[in-house]
């Protein structure tokens, strides 16, 4: 009779992925980064045990938004105080910080447990092409679409 099988935390081994946020639009990159970061593509997936891997993404200051929404899409907070909500736009938030952009499309895609965090401190956010993890020799994965000749 076969058993089902569940990963325990120090059997899981992390692979290093490499995405550059120039190469597609921000909700494809960003869905690819939050099934790596879940472990979702292992055979070992478990839900309750934190089997991702570490994704370093690069050029987040020429992350790709479709239409309009550079200037249309806006990006809210609030500090609980009557009247003190602000709104940012997509145009605003990448001359402030880029790399926020991908983060909280990211976050927002995680499942809202204890795991988050942990996943969410393996995500590592560049604005330019340079980053300080090439010891890790991460696997690129490219978004450009191969022309048929």
């Amino acid at each position: 009779m076969n058993k089902t099988y569940s990963a325990k935390p120090v059997e899981v081994t992390r692979a290093w992925y490499l995405i550059d946020a120039s190469e597609a639009p921000v909700g494809r990159i960003s869905t690819k980064i939050a099934t790596l970061l879940l472990g979702k593509g292992k055979p070992m997936f478990t839900a309750h045990v934190d089997c991702g891997d570490f994704v370093v993404v690069i050029n987040t200051n020429k992350a790709i938004f479709t239409g309009l929404k550079e200037n249309q899409k806006k990006y809210y907070r609030h500090s609980g105080y009557p009247g003190a909500i602000k709104e940012r736009t997509v145009k605003e938030y990448r001359k402030i910080d880029s790399t926020a952009l991908i983060e909280k499309a990211v976050y927002g895609m995680l499942p809202v447990n204890k795991l988050r965090a942990g996943r969410m401190k393996r995500l590592k956010l560049f604005k330019n092409m340079e980053h300080n993890h090439s010891a890790q020799t991460p696997k690129v994965i490219s978004f450009k679409k191969e022309r048929k000749s």
